[in-house]
């Protein structure tokens, strides 16, 4: 299990529906809430359609909301290019970061702690407090093994 006090919920956005922006997050926050664990939801300040408007305050503020969080919980599903960018943001900050989705890019394996396939195993690998984030050195270079 891992521990968290505060989630931030990443995944795809720009370009999406409510039903792939929004559901998942709700369930999650539901379901982090019955644990005690607080979330964050970039979409509770909606900018679809009018994304470049608000550029600067947009990315300024999900920066911000990462570095509050202990850890990211980011559905991968579907490729996002905000989403990979806040995953590389919240890997050099020493987030705690849980991908889930069917995840097969190297990448995303490298810069995450946990990678699942589905919500439920993300929500499940969750318990209340503070975050213990393990650091371990990973291999450069070589042959993969």
């Amino acid at each position: 299990m891992m521990k968290a006090s505060m989630v931030y919920l990443g995944g795809p956005i720009h370009g999406r529906d409510d039903a792939s922006s929004w559901e998942w997050r709700i369930d999650a926050r539901k379901r982090l809430g019955a644990k005690n664990i607080m979330s964050v939801n970039p979409l509770d300040n909606d900018y679809r359609g009018r994304e470049m408007a608000f550029m600067d305050r947009l990315v300024e503020r999900d920066k911000e909301w990462i570095l509050t969080c202990d850890t990211m919980l980011v559905n991968c599903r579907e490729p996002g290019w905000g989403t990979a960018m806040e995953i590389l943001f919240g890997w050099e900050q020493h987030k705690q970061i849980i991908i889930f989705g069917g995840v097969t890019s190297p990448w995303l394996h490298y810069h995450s702690n946990l990678v699942v396939d589905d919500l439920d195993a993300a929500i499940d690998s969750l318990e209340t407090g503070g975050c213990v984030m393990k650091v371990t050195e990973k291999p450069t270079g070589g042959e993969p093994k």
